[in-house]
């Protein structure tokens, strides 16, 4: 947690910060507290760590558990990840743990001790981990659902983290909404979206095109597709110029291409789009060699600049 605080997108580039906030009720958008785990869920999260996310969560009243569901999985994977940190020691940043505190912030949050948990308190401890997680983000502005984004952005200082963090959490809840102010779909794109969703974390790999080993950003979208029933190209520039395309200024629904590059001829990369957060939309993609498939914001207005490349424009796969 509280890494920098600038995000890298796509093909390496670097962008500054971008805010980012929730609309609408957390329960609408996350799940109550009582909300049933989706299948995705159920397939990415271990029975007792689930257990644990649910349990926390109801010491902070409005701080949905897929919040915490989604920050577990980004940190630790449930706490399944073998990278320094997560069960000894400390990664490169000092953070410790299933959810990556670091020893001060913990040291704040860790007590009381929950039922389970160890004693004394432990950041390695699953259980000490969740409950002092949910505390953390309560107090920075969870409760009563009134600052998610915020209290996200307080435990990860990056934009694309929170954007990570939210789009996986839609992810969890039973009953999940679309992002996009535009409404909820059984579309393709929908069906699409949320599968590319449920691959964040995977690694960028060129020319990769398996879940769980590695995708490259149009290998994450025709896989994507084929889970929802179309067959796409393989290439980002064959999946622009077959795709019927989308007027600029076009509402975007989820499941929509978003194009990068220089030009339409030029094209370089490719993104799903998610839904705006406030304002900001938000694509999930596989950015660049040494990163991994994230939720991320992105310019939709022809033209603008996505760091080295352009936003070229957006398809709807029919």
């Amino acid at each position: 947690m509280k890494r920098a605080v600038v995000a890298l997108l796509a093909c390496g580039s670097v962008v500054g910060l971008l805010g980012i906030a929730v609309v609408g009720s957390a329960s609408a958008m996350f799940g109550s507290g009582a909300s049933s785990p989706s299948a995705t869920a159920t397939s990415n999260i271990p029975p007792a760590m689930l257990a644990l996310y649910q349990e926390a969560a109801t010491t902070c009243p409005g701080l949905p558990w897929t919040i915490l569901a989604a920050i577990g999985t980004i940190e630790s994977d449930n706490g399944q990840s073998n990278l320094p940190g997560v069960h000894s020691g400390a990664n490169a940043a000092g953070a410790e743990g299933p959810l990556q505190f670091e020893p001060n912030t913990f040291a704040a949050y860790d007590e009381p001790v929950p039922p389970g948990g160890a004693d004394p308190p432990s950041p390695y401890d699953p259980t000490d981990a969740v409950f002092a997680a949910s505390r953390l983000l309560c107090s920075d502005g969870a409760a009563g659902g009134s600052d998610l984004s915020g209290a996200v952005y307080a435990y990860n200082h990056s934009a694309a983290y929170v954007a990570q963090v939210l789009a996986l959490a839609q992810t969890y809840a039973s009953s999940p909404v679309a992002t996009a102010d535009t409404g909820s779909s059984d579309s393709a794109g929908a069906v699409a979206v949320s599968w590319a969703l449920s691959q964040i974390g995977t690694p960028y790999l060129w020319g990769g095109e398996t879940p769980g080993v590695g995708f490259d950003c149009s290998g994450l979208v025709q896989a994507a597709y084929a889970v929802a029933g179309m067959s796409l190209p393989r290439v980002a520039q064959d999946q622009y110029n077959t795709t019927p395309k989308l007027a600029p200024g076009a509402v975007l629904t989820p499941g929509d291409l978003v194009f990068f590059g220089g030009s339409a001829d030029s094209i370089d990369h490719v993104g799903l789009y998610v839904g705006v957060f406030s304002g900001q939309n938000v694509m999930v993609d596989a950015p660049h060699t040494g990163a991994d498939v994230r939720a991320e914001p992105f310019p939709a207005t022809l033209g603008s600049s996505f760091g080295s490349l352009l936003y070229v424009g957006a398809t709807r796969p029919i």
